[in-house]
Parts: structure tokens; sequence; C-alpha cells
């Protein structure tokens, strides 16, 4: 990195956080602290406004920005290509809000570049496939749970589990402290802390109904951060399938969930499953019909061929 790339990178940084040392700055940037005191002189000959104060680092003057950043063609094309996820994905607010910034972003872009990324933009499209579409209701509730969690508010909603309890029952009604928001798998989940079950849950938008939020408020715990979080993996039985080599590309594409590994052999395509109950691939491995044929366990082989006698007797 050369020193005017440098004092840029450098003046992000103190933009970016409210004080810096000398020895950060050089960690970040592998170079020495005597190379970063000659930089931060540089920039306060150019009329940055760095202050510094013996033993705390340094910090930009309260008002101070950056004047308006360019961007490369491949740059602009990522934030224009974000914009359109937000679009598609997120609430009307946010919606909005990435219609205001793609026309910002566009406006600001040199002419060249302006022409490059509308080129580049054109040969890529964000495709929302039918059984992936996102409701106007999730994206209501989107909005509403993002506010839930900024306000630090509680919520309540009816929930349809995907698998049923003991009882047969795959309906519930919870209370929960929501955390944050992750989109996986072509659908927003809600990581929130469950008072039923006294834990942090997991639960999909789209399986809930009659969502409120209440008045009543909760403490964000300092211990946990959306980013570094990372659900315990309670998935323990191993399921290992064949499939046959006519389908075993489409099987690959499938991107299901659970697989871990698979391995072409002479006889297809050998694929390895963990899961925490039989019955979360069960329709997976039903819809491939007579294609694939489970290994092992053999408790799943059993429940596979009493399916199949049961869908025999209604023909």
């Amino acid at each position: 990195m050369n020193k005017t790339d440098r004092m840029l990178a450098i003046l992000l940084e103190l933009q970016q956080r409210k004080v810096v040392r000398a020895e950060d700055l050089a960690s970040i940037f592998e170079t020495s602290v005597r190379t970063i005191y000659r930089d931060i002189q540089a920039l306060s000959e150019a009329g940055v406004p760095v202050m510094g104060a013996p033993g705390q680092g340094y910090s930009l003057m309260a008002g101070y920005f950056l004047p308006p950043v360019m961007f490369t063609a491949e740059e602009a094309v990522a934030l224009l290509i974000g914009t359109d996820f937000i679009e598609q994905r997120f609430d009307v607010g946010y919606g909005l809000k990435a219609q205001a910034s793609r026309k910002k972003i566009e406006s600001i872009l040199p002419e060249a570049v302006r022409a490059d990324a509308s080129r580049v933009r054109k040969t890529m499209r964000l495709l929302t496939p039918v059984n992936k579409a996102i409701s106007e209701e999730e994206k209501d509730y989107v909005e509403m749970i993002r506010r839930a969690i900024l306000e630090e508010r509680k919520i309540e909603f009816h929930y349809v589990k995907k698998l049923s309890d003991s009882t047969g029952d795959r309906n519930s009604f919870r209370s929960a402290a929501p955390y944050g928001l992750a989109f996986l798998q072509g659908s927003w989940t809600l990581v929130a802390w469950c008072d039923l079950r006294q834990g942090i849950r997991h639960f999909r938008l789209s399986r809930m109904k009659d969502l409120t939020v209440l008045e009543e408020r909760f403490e964000m715990p300092p211990y946990f951060n959306l980013e570094d979080y990372r659900p315990p993996d309670d998935r323990n039985l191993q399921v290992r399938i064949l499939a046959n080599p006519d389908i075993a590309d489409r099987v690959k594409e499938s991107g299901n969930y659970y697989m871990e590994t698979f391995e072409e052999c002479e006889d297809g395509l050998l694929m390895s499953f963990r899961v925490r109950r039989p019955e979360e691939i069960l329709q997976w491995v039903l819809s491939w019909g007579s294609n694939i044929v489970v290994l092992e366990p053999d408790s799943f082989r059993d429940q596979i061929r009493e399916e199949a006698e049961k869908m025999f007797k209604r023909y």
C-alpha cells in the first residue's frame, strides 16, 4: 500500500472509530509507528482536523466528514445489486430506501464508470423463485420485528412448527424477545429468546401468524452478537443414501440443507446426512421416488417402506 492509499485508509479508520492509537494503526497497515506519526502529520498539514491525546490516540474533530468516495465499476455493481436484493427481500420501508440509495449512487458515478456498471449489471439478475417468493405479510413482519429489535420490545405470535410434537399438534403460541433476523435458504428467520422454551430459538417468519409487538420491554444480553452467533448443532442422527447415476447431478443441485458429504461411486451418488429426526428429510427422500434408496439407519428404511405402502394403498 502506497502512502496516499494508506493516508486515505487511516482517515477512514478515524472516521469510523472515536479514538485510534498509533500502535493500532501500525498493526492494521503493517507499518511502523513512526510511519503512522508522519502520515498523521501529513494529514494535519493537508487541513484534516486530526486531534491527538497523549496515551489515548488520535481522533477527528466532531463534524468532519470525508468527501464522496469514488467507486470502481465493480464496486458500484456490488452496491447496486445489494439495493436490488434489499428491495426484493426487505419490507416496504427499506425497499424505498434502497431505491433512493440506488439513485444517489448512480448520480455520483462518473459517466464512464456508470456506463460500465450499467453494462455489467444488465448481465446479472437476482431471481426470486416462485416457491421462494416473500409474501407481503412476511415483509410486514420483517418491518415489525426490525422495529421491535431496535426498540427492545417483546413480541407475541402463533407459530406452526415444521414437525408435530408427541400429541400430534404443530401449533403453538409464543412470546419472545427478538434478538436478530437472518435470511436463510430463501426465508427470513427470527433468532429470539423464547419464553416458553426458556432459551434461544429460531422461528421462520413464513410460519408465523397474528404477530403483535408488545409494550413490554426486554434488555439485549451483552454477550449476544448476531454476527458471531452460532446455534448449537444437535443433529446427531447419521443417514446414508444412494442416488441413481442418472439423477446424481439433480440431487447435488437440490442443495439439501442436511446433506454433509457426497461421493460419486460406481452405483451412483453416495450421500451422508446429519439430522435430528428422520422426518426432517422424509419428504425430500420420498420426492425422488425409486431413484434413491436409504442405506442406513434401518429404522429410517422401515419408515420409508411404511410410507410407500400407505401410498400404494391409496392408488
